[in-house]
């Protein structure tokens, strides 16, 4: 009498498909920027079929706009981690804050949200209580302190994590995306709505003339994000730490007297 052997599936349904087929892009993209998302690799550290990821995710291209996506939300967590720094900690004197000197300012006690605008989505996800952002009016000092750290926060993700960062913004994608709750971090924000929550906050502590603020977004995010394409990417590649550190301070500098 013959004895049959069965051999363990190589395959095995997955509880979270999607999920792990985003986490193993975001794994090949830290490596490899948005190149280096490939699908059927993806299926096979999911542990599925190629055919499995296709309820899905139709092509390639479905599982790199998600894979965007989630990058752009770690991009979201690394500002809003920056921000609750530096609201947290005396402000750092800079050529924008040498003069006239101010007190440091507390953290702000919890205030009904400010609800952030967006240059093409009004609607934005709602405040929690505990953000800095929830000052409805904030102190100048403090107002500064918000927006410097959402540039330095973005300028950071693209240091530490520059395959993630290409891939949260090198994907082509459309303005009125930048609100999707499927780019926002831990805190319910994208990058897009930290920025502009941050100069909402500008506006509210009367350094940004309200005639300046429209679209103040797309000047500001437009100066960080060359930095930090020029610093991963471009001719500043080879820059030493305390360089790009300079330049970081610098370029902020210049977005805070361009506003």
């Amino acid at each position: 009498m013959s004895t049959e052997t069965s051999t363990p599936r190589a395959t095995y349904r997955h509880g979270d498909l999607r999920g792990a087929l985003v986490s193993a892009g975001l794994a090949m993209a830290r490596a490899g920027g948005p190149d280096a998302v490939v699908l059927r690799e993806a299926t096979r550290q999911a542990g599925v079929t190629p055919n499995a990821a296709y309820r899905h995710f139709a092509d390639r291209g479905a599982l790199l706009r998600a894979v965007s996506d989630a990058a752009q939300a770690l991009a979201a967590d690394r500002m809003e981690a920056e921000v609750a720094r530096a609201t947290a900690a005396p402000m750092p004197v800079t050529s924008a804050t040498a003069a006239p000197p101010a007190p440091a300012t507390p953290p702000s006690v919890a205030a009904p949200a400010l609800l952030p605008r967006s240059v093409v989505v009004s609607a934005q996800p709602p405040t929690p209580v505990t953000s800095p952002f929830a000052d409805a009016h904030p102190e100048p000092e403090q107002a500064q302190r918000m927006l410097r750290a959402v540039g330095t926060g973005y300028l950071a993700f693209a240091r530490e994590e520059p395959g993630l960062f290409r891939v949260a913004f090198s994907v082509p994608d459309h303005l009125a995306q930048s609100t999707s709750p499927a780019k926002a971090g831990a805190a319910g924000r994208t990058p897009f709505a930290i920025l502009s929550a941050a100069l909402d906050a500008y506006a509210a502590a009367g350094i940004l003339p309200p005639d300046r603020r429209e679209n103040a977004e797309l000047y500001a995010w437009s100066a960080v994000h060359g930095l930090g394409m020029l610093v991963i990417d471009g001719p500043l590649r080879g820059l030493s730490d305390p360089m790009v550190d300079a330049a970081t301070t610098r370029v902020l500098d210049m977005v805070e007297r361009g506003l």
